[in-house]
């Protein structure tokens, strides 16, 4: 009974640090138009604590870029002085990130349990994993890859009807703890095949003709360190010796250029590359299982937000992909929406050590990255009201993507 009590009464004080833990704090808007002004953003964030929304580190900062980043309360009219003195053109995208913080759990829906309209804690997206396999067997199989950090299962699902010798997509969702919308993406699209199966024609063909590997949460220490203590963390939650900072950034932590351009290697960074490719258990399991099943997958689909772009290969490097004019015709069907599409690096900025560059020189040709709504009103805030529209809109991408590569495997 005590031990209940203090468990009730630490879950309480954690969320009650939640509560206020962003209050006065704003994001500002700016776009340096010279290197003069890229420096003064640069003597910025030397001079306090600022986190870089887009690009994620002050270090990918250039001119005419559009830069998102989040000071703290104390900290907003200093910054804000700054930026007027040295006639830098700004706006405040978020003046209170507290409000916007709250104002994320606007949905309808009424329940304790699991919802596609709402964003789940782990503890319910884990209890989903084996509700929705055991609902539907003939279509879901649910498996573990590995375990994190702080030792949690990595459930993985195969979906698809059983058959011989089927090729595979493999898509992941929450790979950034922050980027809420991702894994309700990939909770969503399960919902949306198992649902339209023998009713959509192109899920019926697509289910019958290829398997989905999908993986709801990639860094799910995080994801639960997002709920629990810090809404704005980023990366996992593993120690780094030598350092009290803790976690590494796992879209840095690949072998694919590891630790060059956009990445870090201090361990407070939040683009900390970490100390080796692979070194975080999380990462080590989804380079793994796609090392072991090379010979079916054949497109790599990897969720982030925010920004509304279809990115692909490469990252690293400024060098185009062998089948780069088919990656850019593959993505114009994006051509009349609010979504950009091009290579990682051209599109927005040089970042080594992503999944998407590291699966494409593992030979799977069709290799993306999707960053879901929304434009910077709420960035990684976005409102459970959004989630509906921002899974259909992505499903249609994501349908689209299977069917051609169903027509063109190798």
């Amino acid at each position: 009974m005590w031990a209940l009590l203090v468990l009730v009464g630490t879950a309480a004080v954690s969320a009650q640090l939640q509560d206020l833990a962003f209050d006065g704090q704003k994001v500002f808007r700016v776009i340096p138009q010279n290197e003069e002004q890229v420096e003064i953003i640069t003597a910025l964030a030397s001079s306090m604590q600022v986190d870089f929304w887009q690009p994620d580190s002050v270090t990918l900062v250039k001119p005419k870029m559009q830069v998102d980043f989040r000071v703290e309360a104390d900290k907003s009219f200093e910054v804000e002085n700054l930026l007027a003195q040295n006639k830098m053109e700004y706006r405040v995208l978020i003046d209170n990130l507290q409000t916007v913080v709250d104002a994320q759990f606007d949905s309808k829906v009424r329940t304790a349990g699991h919802s596609y309209e709402k964003y789940n804690k782990w503890e319910t997206i884990a209890a989903w994993t084996a509700d929705i396999a055991a609902q539907n067997p003939e279509l879901v199989s649910r498996s573990v890859i590995g375990e994190t950090y702080e030792g949690r299962q990595m459930y993985l699902l195969k979906v698809g009807k059983s058959g011989m010798n089927k090729k595979a997509i493999f898509m992941d969702c929450g790979f950034h703890a922050r980027e809420w919308i991702s894994p309700a993406f990939c909770q969503r699209f399960v919902k949306e095949a198992v649902e339209t199966y023998g009713k959509d024609s192109v899920m019926t063909k697509l289910l019958n003709s290829l398997d989905f590997y999908i993986l709801p949460v990639l860094n799910i220490d995080g994801y639960v360190y997002t709920w629990t203590n810090n809404r704005m963390w980023r990366k996992t939650r593993s120690k780094n010796a030598g350092s009290s900072c803790l976690g590494t950034d796992p879209n840095r932590n690949f072998d694919a250029g590891w630790c060059t351009a956009g990445a870090s290697n201090r361990p407070c960074d939040s683009t900390y590359c970490g100390r080796a490719p692979e070194s975080e258990k999380e990462t080590k399991a989804l380079a793994d299982f796609i090392r072991n099943h090379l010979s079916t997958i054949k497109a790599y689909i990897t969720i982030h937000s925010y920004s509304q772009m279809l990115l692909f290969p490469y990252s690293y490097t400024y060098k185009h992909p062998v089948n780069y004019e088919e990656l850019v015709s593959r993505s114009s069907f994006l051509h009349n929406t609010k979504y950009t599409y091009g290579p990682g690096a051209e599109t927005i900025y040089l970042a080594a050590g992503g999944s998407d560059d590291w699966a494409y020189d593992q030979g799977i040709k069709y290799s993306f990255t999707f960053e879901l709504r929304d434009t910077g009103a709420y960035g990684f805030l976005l409102p459970e009201s959004q989630i509906k529209p921002t899974c259909e809109e992505t499903l249609l991408a994501i349908k689209y993507i299977a069917n051609y590569v169903l027509g063109h495997l190798y």
